[in-house]
């Protein structure tokens, strides 16, 4: 198949999603597909959109490089244009068969190219706009964990400049998890102990975004289970080796043990895994998702968010879990490509 991978953006998540998207094209070329890598902001130049593009001797670590060359102009460029979508994005979505999203974060993540490829008629991975954007949002998706008896922490959400920041006037307590309403890869996220430390985590998260969640600290372990085709896969343990489990302890290379299948017992695991599915079903996501998980050390286990476009490099945490299965990374690339164009089976 004429397969887009689409990453890059304009969300603090760019490199993480130019990272996922070289090793997705990779695998999907050694798995026979004609892939190509497009940022899906700054676009790519040809003469015309053809055949030609979709070459055997597509070099993508060279696309991957064209990608990086616009880090340093993005703000300038968005100065000087209104739409989103880059020079021949469109019409190369148009023309291939279907769209590998690897985007993260903001305006990739959060259903709004999902839902104009939905006008234009263009298939893609994962699920669609409207789960997209309800997963997208932590305010929501606690709101709709909550309607479907899904545990998830205690937690508030406060609009800057609007409305009481302390915590007694919710009935909270130190210590507390504050977070943007809708970011992602951890960006912008802090642990506060004390009074200063929840000031300090108001200041820098607000930064980021104009609405936070404020949620009860669970002290524990954490895990992560990948749901595809509304089944769970092998549950994985994150047990970052200083601190938690960060935006640097994500990318940084030796920072973090990650185990999988966990050490749980089998009732743990089962429970963990239903709850995962129940999330998914909760939001409505189809084709595949990840979710994210504290069990505090009473046994108590809590669903945190779900990512409904999971980093994709081999080292990821869903390809992890799918390797546990007997599938390698290409493999599970292809995998997630041919589900997720069932949606569009009449």
């Amino acid at each position: 198949m004429k397969i887009i991978v689409l990453a890059g953006g304009t969300s603090t998540e760019r490199e993480v999603s130019i990272v996922s998207g070289t090793m997705v094209c990779k695998a999907l070329r050694e798995k026979g597909h004609q892939a190509i890598l497009v940022d899906v902001f700054c676009g790519v130049e040809v003469p015309q959109v053809d055949d030609e593009l979709f070459m055997e001797d597509y070099d993508v670590d060279q696309a991957a490089a064209y990608m990086r060359s616009f880090d340093g102009r993005l703000a300038e460029i968005q100065a000087g244009r209104r739409e989103f979508f880059g020079p021949n994005v469109l019409e190369l979505c148009q023309y291939a068969d279907v769209v590998f999203l690897a985007l993260h974060g903001a305006n990739g993540e959060d259903g709004k190219v999902q839902a104009a490829f939905d006008l234009f008629g263009i298939r893609y991975t994962g699920t669609g706009y409207l789960s997209s954007a309800i997963a997208m949002d932590k305010t929501l998706t606690k709101q709709f964990f909550r309607a479907h008896q899904v545990p998830t922490p205690e937690g508030i959400s406060l609009v800057k400049g609007e409305g009481s920041t302390k915590l007694e006037d919710y009935g909270m307590s130190l210590p507390v998890v504050v977070k943007p309403c809708c970011g992602g890869s951890s960006v912008g996220v802090y642990i506060a102990r004390t009074e200063q430390e929840y000031k300090e985590a108001l200041d820098h998260a607000f930064a980021y975004e104009n609405e936070l969640i404020v949620e009860s600290y669970i002290e524990g372990r954490e895990f992560s289970v990948g749901v595809v085709d509304g089944k769970a896969y092998p549950v994985i343990e994150i047990a970052p080796i200083e601190g938690f489990y960060d935006y640097t302890n994500k990318y940084k290379a030796g920072s973090t043990i990650e185990t999988c299948p966990a050490e749980l017992s089998e009732e743990q695991t089962r429970e963990m895994q239903r709850y995962a599915e129940q999330g998914a079903a909760a939001l409505g996501i189809e084709s595949y998702c990840r979710l994210d998980f504290m069990m505090a050390e009473n046994g108590t286990m809590y669903c945190l968010e779900a990512n409904t476009l999971p980093g994709m490099t081999p080292t990821s945490l869903l390809p992890q879990e799918a390797q546990v299965l007997g599938m390698n990374f290409a493999d599970l690339c292809d995998h997630l490509v041919q589900l997720s164009l069932k949606k569009y089976e009449a």
